[in-house]
């Protein structure tokens, strides 16, 4: 396997498929297509893992189906009622990216605790295995952010594998408590800074520096949210590149 060395993480605030012309399915937009490529293979090997959502066998038939046409290996690791695998280390390590759908970060961080997947996340994501994901998905590489995992308002959390020395957020822009509650969570400590995504936008890290937002909705935007004083905190605005939807 031919890798560049260098570790990529690629968090989507939303976004990640988008409806298709096909009834009831859906495709996978322009954010993933840019995750791709930064595996620098012609035919990548991607791994689908949703913990989060309970390994729902529906949502993983359905992300199977969202890359049909696309030059792409596919996979999935599962760990209801057991790891789907042999051996979850050797297959993280075996793909090019890895996708991590959304749903309960609070559940997926305690399973993959427990069976010790955060430590060959990180492992993969040293040796040059793009990890990337979606709200939970994008929420577990960071040291936390806000969440609905424990109910419909929102609350703090902060277990997340901090493999990136930030808070993030999601939903930026079509969830009216993300933004407020990440805010508040920075001024008061309970949180690091750290970058926020709107919904299409993505946020792209190499090793643990952000490096850019992408984009395949033309009024998202990405934002680095940064506490000022004791309880103060600021937040700025960047402009995302466009990519094709």
């Amino acid at each position: 396997m031919n890798r560049s060395g260098q570790s990529h993480i690629l968090a989507i605030g939303g976004g990640s498929f988008r409806p298709s012309r096909r009834h009831g399915q859906m495709e996978a937009s322009g954010l993933l297509r840019y995750g791709l490529d930064l595996t620098g293979q012609d035919r990548p090997k991607l791994g689908l893992v949703a913990t989060a959502s309970g390994d729902s066998a529906d949502w993983i038939l359905k992300m199977y189906g969202a890359f049909a046409g696309w030059d792409v290996e596919v996979s999935h690791l599962t760990v209801f009622p057991m790891p789907n695998v042999p051996d979850p280390r050797a297959w993280m390590l075996d793909q090019d990216m890895i996708y991590v759908s959304g749903g309960s970060v609070a559940n997926l961080m305690t399973l993959w605790r427990l069976h010790g997947l955060d430590e060959a996340f990180e492992e993969a994501w040293r040796s040059g295995v793009v990890l990337s994901g979606q709200s939970a998905g994008a929420l577990c590489w960071h040291v936390g952010g806000n969440t609905d995992s424990f109910g419909p308002d929102l609350a703090v959390w902060a277990e997340g594998m901090a493999l990136l020395p930030y808070s993030c957020g999601v939903h930026y822009d079509s969830e009216p408590q993300r933004r407020p509650l990440l805010q508040a969570s920075v001024a008061s400590g309970e949180l690091p800074g750290g970058y926020a995504a709107d919904e299409g936008v993505a946020l792209h890290y190499v090793g643990t520096e952000f490096i850019q937002a992408v984009s395949v909705s033309a009024g998202g935007y990405a934002y680095k949210v940064e506490r000022e004083g004791t309880d103060g905190v600021k937040e700025f605005r960047i402009e995302p590149r466009l990519l094709t939807p």
